[in-house]
């Protein structure tokens, strides 16, 4: 894949979704955007948004797209559909989204930490 219009491709719903964490991140300021086979990611020094596709990867998937946060904490939140510590200071929330509209001030809110927390 070289472009998030590629990835998401055969999903327009999950693209609106890429689009607009996009814009929420590129109002906190610069940001790298890198695809892979498995995900679209946003970067400042280190990778802090994940963006994929259940479907490719789970059988059965309940969204079309999931968000993934890494944070230096553990957000108690039952939006959530997991949250895994990989590391001592590291911790992935993984929200399925499943419309563009809940992406919402909460979710803006934990994007924010996120991108301060790469920096």
């Amino acid at each position: 894949m070289t472009n998030p219009e590629e990835f998401f491709a055969e999903r327009p719903d999950a693209l609106r979704v890429y689009e607009t964490v996009r814009a929420e991140v590129e109002r906190l300021g610069p940001v790298e955007v890198r695809v892979t086979r498995s995900q679209v990611a946003f970067r400042r020094r280190r990778g802090f948004a994940y963006l994929w596709l259940p479907g490719r990867w789970l059988r059965n998937p309940t969204a079309d797209v999931v968000l993934s946060l890494v944070l230096d904490h553990r957000v108690p939140s039952t939006r959530f559909k997991q949250v895994v510590r990989p590391s001592p200071r590291t911790w992935m929330h993984h929200l399925e989204v499943r419309d563009v509209s809940d992406i919402d001030d909460e979710v803006s809110g934990w994007l924010a930490d996120a991108y301060r927390g790469a920096g």
